[in-house]
């Protein structure tokens, strides 16, 4: 019995001399112009942080804090100063975000890379991160806007509308996306009337609206901010009768855009990320009533999280320079498919040397650079809310 004790005692202190609490940093907008969409992505994220902490499986029972940063979305100084207090006074091993991609790519290049800290984004979509100098260490879980322009152009030209307005904020996101989509409705055989950038958080948007409504079009499409200047647009548009319908990509599917109009909107469009896969499926299962599991971006935050700690397990390390290289193992097969609410069984089978393909809640699969091959979710608006008529 006394040899039984002491064997127990060893082993528990080997558990407790190996465990770790690791801090992860959670970057997002939780101020500016994605503000009510960060509220679920902060939850997702932080929902498969508390899925691995009551499982006790990961690294021998180490335990994972969140702690959150404020990307501002906007503020690409507020952002890299956000981010260096996560790594220099924080600790964290690893950061869900940026949001945004003006502020993530400065992130990446002023933080994430002179410190060798892993980042993964759950919304930064430029065109221009897929060939941003990264080391290895940059991953984003939603899709490029380079394929939402795609998408945003057949779903134009299948509804027979043939010409439109384009307006867009004026920073990498809104251009990024912007180009995409010209170039693409364009090959299709549909005219862009009028491409005219606007600021956010102008107290009048007349003069752009005129500009907009002069050059006509079927439908306006609106690349901006459902909580700035996408909003201050469409307000603009409805007051002046130049437009009654619209075209929303991301930034505009958001709680904002229903709240400020509602079905003074109705007969509008969109897309945003999104899938019907199993594991979509599941995910709003594992949420059940605690948030919107089909907010925009929130199974993104959430395998992005989630992203991070399976490949700390496949490593064997939080160290971000020693897991970055096992990312893009966990997030494709081959292995067995890991569904969101399952994350202590994927770091059982790693924990034992198996191989996993983490699907979660997006059906995750990183091609090239860290990038996410995605699927979009097409929306319209119908009785003051976005309704899901359609995934590609």
């Amino acid at each position: 019995m006394k040899k039984l004790l002491l064997a127990s005692a060893a082993t528990l202190l080997a558990t407790a001399a190996t465990a770790e609490d690791i801090k992860l940093g959670v970057l997002l907008g939780f101020t500016g112009p994605i503000e009510s969409m960060a509220v679920n992505m902060g939850a997702g994220a932080e929902m498969a942080i508390s899925e691995v902490n009551e499982s006790g499986a990961l690294l021998d029972g180490s335990t994972v804090t969140a702690v959150r940063g404020d990307s501002t979305c906007i503020d690409a100084a507020a952002a890299t100063a956000a981010a260096e207090r996560l790594i220099t006074s924080d600790g964290v091993k690893g950061i869900v975000g940026a949001a945004c991609s003006g502020v993530t790519g400065a992130v990446l290049q002023n933080v994430a890379r002179p410190n060798g800290m892993v980042m993964i984004s759950p919304s930064a979509t430029s065109p221009a991160l897929t060939t941003a100098e990264d080391d290895g260490l940059f991953f984003r879980t939603p899709p490029s806007d380079a394929r939402q322009g795609e998408i945003m152009a057949e779903i134009l030209m299948e509804q027979g509308v043939e010409s439109v307005a384009l307006t867009y904020t004026n920073n990498d996101y809104g251009k990024g996306l912007a180009d995409s989509f010209q170039k693409a409705y364009e090959d299709m055989g549909g005219t862009v009337t009028i491409t005219a950038a606007h600021e956010d958080d102008k107290a009048d948007y007349s003069a752009e609206v005129g500009a907009l409504a002069s050059a006509g079009g079927d439908r306006l499409v609106v690349a901006g901010y459902a909580d700035r200047g996408g909003s201050g647009i469409v307000r603009a548009a409805l007051d002046t009768g130049a437009f009654d319908t619209f075209h929303f990509p991301d930034g505009m599917v958001s709680d904002g855009t229903i709240g400020s109009f509602g079905d003074e909107v109705d007969g509008s469009t969109g897309q945003l990320p999104g899938s019907d896969s199993p594991g979509a499926e599941t995910f709003a299962e594992v949420v059940g009533d605690a948030f919107d599991p089909t907010s925009i971006f929130a199974g993104e935050s959430y395998d992005a999280a989630a992203l991070i700690m399976l490949a700390m397990q496949a490593a064997g390390s939080s160290d971000p320079q020693v897991y970055k290289d096992k990312v893009m193992d966990v997030a494709n097969g081959p292995g067995e498919e890991i569904m969101p609410g399952e994350l202590a069984k994927g770091l059982e089978i790693l924990a034992e040397g198996g191989d996993i393909d983490y699907v979660g809640a997006t059906a995750v699969e990183f091609i090239g650079g860290g990038e996410s091959a995605g699927n979009f979710r097409e929306v319209v608006v119908e009785g003051g809310q976005f309704q899901t008529v359609g995934y590609r």
